[in-house]
C-alpha cells in the first residue's frame, strides 16, 4: 500500500503556522514512507475564499520547500461528483430534504437547552413523505441512531463516539452546493487518502465522515488529530501574538528551515536534539510519538533556531534568501559585494535576514547621514589627523586586503599613541554612518578601495565643516 497524505487548507486567508505545522507533519510522514503528498484547496466557502488567499497558500508552500506530488486540487472544480454522491446517498436512503427554517431550528434548540438537553437536530424530517412547498430545502445525512463510532486516532488512541449523540449533519445547502464533511469523504476517497493528519479541532467531525465512508461502502483513511498552538500567555494562538501568518516570518527575516525546524518541535521530539537538517526530520519524524497536549509559541526559541541557521547554513543557501530582502529595500546590487559574500561577512552575528540586509547596506549605497552619538564621539577634532593620516595611508596600499589594511589601522594607532579602537571607530563611523559593523580589515576589503577613500574623505570635510 501507497502511503497518501494531504494538505487541505481553506482558502480564506493566509497560511498561518498551525496549517504549516499539519502541512509538514502530512509532508514528513509521506516522505518518511516513500509515499505521495497531495494539496487540496477546499474552497466551497464561496462568500470567503479568495483568489489572494490561495496564492498566499501557494507561496507559503513553496517558501516553505514543502513540495506536492499531487495537486492542488480545487473542490469548487468537482461539483458535478459531489452531486452525484450526495444523489447516490439520496438514492440509498442514506439521506433526506429537510424543509426546517431557520426559526424551527432554533425553537428547537431553545426547548433542548430548557431541557438541560444537548442541542442538535432531532430527525424530524426523517421521515417526509411529501415535500413542503415554498421552502428550499437542505439535504441531511441519516447517521445511524444506535451503535458507536470509534475513530482509531495515531495520537490520542481510540476515541468513541456514541451515534446517538451526532445529530443528521446538512450535507447540501438550499442551493445544491456541498457541505465541508460530504466534499471532505468524497475527496479523501477519491484521492485514495490513507491517512489524514489534520489539527484536533476536526476530531469531532470524524465520527460523522466515518458513517458517511461506511454508507459509500469506502474504508476510512486513519486519522492522527494534531494538538493545537498557543501563544507565550496560553490562549489559543492569534494575530493579538504577532506574526501568524508563515510568509510574516520571511518578512521578519527568518529561513524557513528555521521555521520548519521550530515547528516540527511543538508537539515532537527525538532525544534532546533541537537542530534537525530536513533529511533528519524526515529520517526521526514519526506521528504516534506527537504529543497530546497543546503546544506552546516561543518567539525566542525560535530566533535562536534562526540565527543557528544563518551561522550554519551555506553562504549561497543564505544569499538565495538575503535577495528577496534586498530587492525589497531597492538595492542595486551591481554596486558592492556579491550577497554570498556578505553572508560570509554577517552569519557569526546576525540573527536575522533583516537585521543582515539594514546592516549591510552601506556596502551598495554611500552613507548619507550620521548617527548623531557615533558622530558626535567619533568624528571631530580629536579623530580628524587620525582619518586624515589613515586616508592617505590606505591610499598607499598596494594589494587591497584585510591583512595590510589592518597592519595600517595598528601602524597608525601606534604613531598616534592610541589604541587601535580610536582609528577604527572613526573610520567605521565614515563608512557605515554608525558604530557597529564586522571586521573592520574585511569590511573595507569588501567595500573597496575607492568607496573607502571617498567615505573617509566625506568625513573628514563633515568634522571640518563643523568646526
Amino acid at each position: 500500500m501507497t502511503i497518501r497524505t494531504r494538505f487541505a487548507p481553506s482558502p480564506t486567508g493566509y497560511l498561518h503556522v498551525g496549517g504549516a505545522r499539519t502541512a509538514l507533519f502530512s509532508w514528513l510522514y509521506a516522505r518518511k514512507h516513500g509515499g505521495r503528498f497531495v494539496l487540496r484547496i477546499e474552497d466551497t466557502d464561496l462568500e470567503r475564499s479568495t483568489d489572494e488567499s490561495v496564492q498566499a497558500i501557494l507561496d507559503g508552500m513553496s517558501w516553505l520547500g514543502l513540495d506536492y506530488d499531487e495537486g492542488p486540487f480545487y473542490q469548487t472544480q468537482r461539483f458535478d461528483r459531489y452531486k452525484e454522491i450526495i444523489q447516490q446517498l439520496m438514492d440509498q436512503g442514506d439521506a433526506y430534504y429537510c424543509y426546517c427554517s431557520k426559526d424551527e431550528l432554533e425553537d428547537m434548540r431553545e426547548k433542548q437547552r430548557a431541557n438541560k438537553e444537548k442541542p442538535r437536530y432531532d430527525g424530524r424530517c426523517r421521515h417526509l413523505t411529501a415535500p413542503k412547498p415554498g421552502i428550499d430545502p437542505v439535504i441531511r445525512f441519516k447517521n445511524p441512531t444506535s451503535g458507536s463510532v470509534v475513530v482509531k486516532d495515531m495520537i490520542r488512541g481510540d476515541v468513541e463516539f456514541k451515534n446517538a449523540e451526532l445529530d443528521d449533519l446538512i450535507i447540501a445547502r438550499p442551493d445544491g452546493t456541498p457541505t465541508y464533511n460530504l466534499t471532505v469523504v468524497v475527496d479523501d476517497m477519491d484521492m485514495q487518502m490513507t491517512h489524514v493528519i489534520r489539527g484536533d479541532d476536526h476530531l469531532n467531525n470524524s465520527p460523522r465522515q466515518i458513517n458517511i465512508f461506511n454508507a459509500l461502502g469506502a474504508e476510512p483513511p486513519k486519522f492522527a488529530h494534531v494538538p493545537m498552538i498557543l501563544g507565550d500567555d496560553g490562549a489559543r494562538l492569534s494575530k493579538r501574538h504577532g506574526a501568524v501568518g508563515v510568509m510574516s516570518y520571511r518578512d521578519q527575516g527568518y529561513l524557513p528551515e528555521a521555521l520548519l525546524n521550530y515547528l516540527v518541535r511543538l508537539g515532537w521530539s527525538h532525544g534532546d536534539q533541537e537542530v534537525f537538517s530536513i533529511q533528519e526530520m524526515i529520517e526521526f519524524f514519526d506521528i504516534e510519538d506527537v504529543n497530546r497536549a497543546a503546544s506552546s509559541f516561543n518567539t525566542e526559541k525560535l530566533l535562536w533556531l534562526n540565527q543557528q541557521y544563518i551561522k550554519n547554513s551555506p553562504a549561497s543557501h543564505i544569499a538565495k534568501h538575503l535577495a528577496w530582502h534586498m530587492e525589497q529595500r531597492s538595492v542595486d546590487l551591481s554596486a558592492g559585494p556579491t550577497l554570498e559574500q556578505i553572508a560570509e561577512l554577517y552569519q557569526e552575528r546576525a540573527k536575522t535576514l533583516v537585521e543582515m540586509a539594514d546592516s549591510s547596506i552601506f556596502f551598495y549605497e554611500k552613507v548619507s547621514s550620521y548617527d548623531e552619538k557615533a558622530a558626535k564621539k567619533n568624528l571631530n577634532q580629536t579623530s580628524l589627523p587620525l582619518l586624515q593620516d589613515m586616508k592617505t595611508r590606505l591610499s598607499q596600499i598596494t594589494d587591497w586586503l584585510a591583512e595590510p589594511i589592518h597592519t595600517e589601522i595598528k601602524v597608525c594607532a601606534e604613531k598616534h599613541e592610541v589604541g587601535m579602537g580610536k582609528v577604527a571607530q572613526p573610520i567605521r563611523v565614515a563608512i557605515t554612518g554608525n558604530t557597529v559593523s564586522p571586521s573592520l580589515d574585511v569590511t573595507l576589503e569588501l567595500l573597496g578601495r575607492e568607496r573607502t577613500l571617498e567615505a573617509i574623505g566625506l568625513a573628514i570635510d563633515w568634522i571640518i565643516n563643523q568646526g
